[in-house]
This record gives C-alpha cells, sequence and structure tokens, in this order.
C-alpha cells in the first residue's frame, strides 16, 4: 500500500527503532559513554556504619534512650549461668526500633537486622540464626 506517485525506491513501510547512520557522511565528534564506576561483587568495608545514618533519626533516639538505663536495671532479670546470649541493651534497641518501624514479628526483625542499615547499627552487625537444621530421625 503505497503512492506510487509519493514514495522512492527506497521507500520503507517499517518504522525503524533506531535512525539509519549514513556511513558516507562525516560524523560529528563523537564521545565515549562515560559512567560511573559499578561493580556489585566487589568487596565493600563500611569502616563506620553510623556514618550513613542521619542525625535526627529514629534509630538514634531508641539508642539513647536505651543508653540512659543503668545496667544493673536490665541485668537484675538475669540470674546468670548457661550458654551466653545477646545483650540485653542491645535486644531492647533492636525490638523498640523494630516496634517503630511496625515490625513485631521476630522473623520481621530478622529480616530488618538483615536489611535495614540503622537496624544493622543497634544490633552491632550481630545476627541471629534461626536457620532450621534438618532432623536426622527417620534417615538412618
Amino acid at each position: 500500500m503505497c503512492n506510487p506517485k509519493i514514495t522512492t525506491e527506497n521507500y520503507n513501510m517499517q518504522m525503524a527503532l533506531l535512525p539509519d547512520v549514513d556511513e558516507k557522511k562525516p560524523l560529528k565528534r563523537q564521545l565515549a559513554p562515560t559512567f560511573k564506576p559499578y561493580d556489585n561483587r566487589q568487596i565493600q568495608v563500611i569502616f563506620d556504619i553510623e556514618a550513613l545514618i542521619p542525625e535526627h533519626h529514629v534509630a538514634r533516639v531508641v539508642d539513647e534512650m536505651v543508653e540512659a538505663v543503668p545496667d544493673e536495671q536490665l541485668f537484675f532479670h538475669y540470674k546468670g549461668g548457661g550458654r551466653s546470649s545477646f545483650h540485653p541493651k542491645m535486644m531492647l534497641k533492636i525490638i523498640l526500633f523494630g516496634y517503630s518501624q511496625k515490625v513485631y514479628s521476630c522473623r520481621g526483625i530478622e529480616k530488618l537486622i538483615r536489611e535495614n542499615i540503622p537496624a544493622m547499627w543497634l544490633a552491632a552487625m550481630e545476627q541471629p540464626d534461626f536457620r532450621t537444621k534438618t532432623s536426622s530421625v527417620g534417615n538412618e
């Protein structure tokens, strides 16, 4: 369906996605594309994770509030002995921060610690180990 009066021999009905480059014409000076360096597989070291948290962030408020509680008030509830546990101030900070972010389940708080930088800072990069272990019962 073309009009022979207005079409030429080079007429093409298909629309090209990119314009054709005529190699006969001298091109303007072409520059190579420049990008900021990007390699998400490189080793990255964060020396001070606290520097990534804004000054008036809720995590800083939670941190200051819990640090104001004397250790004796928290340690009074622990009888001692047994397997070592996480520090009570760290646990309190994480729970309060999780609640402030509307995260109430232990799995949700675990995910928050793994994915949220302020939560990582409050937990001092500690992470719970909820991995399920396969039972050897019945595999014999």
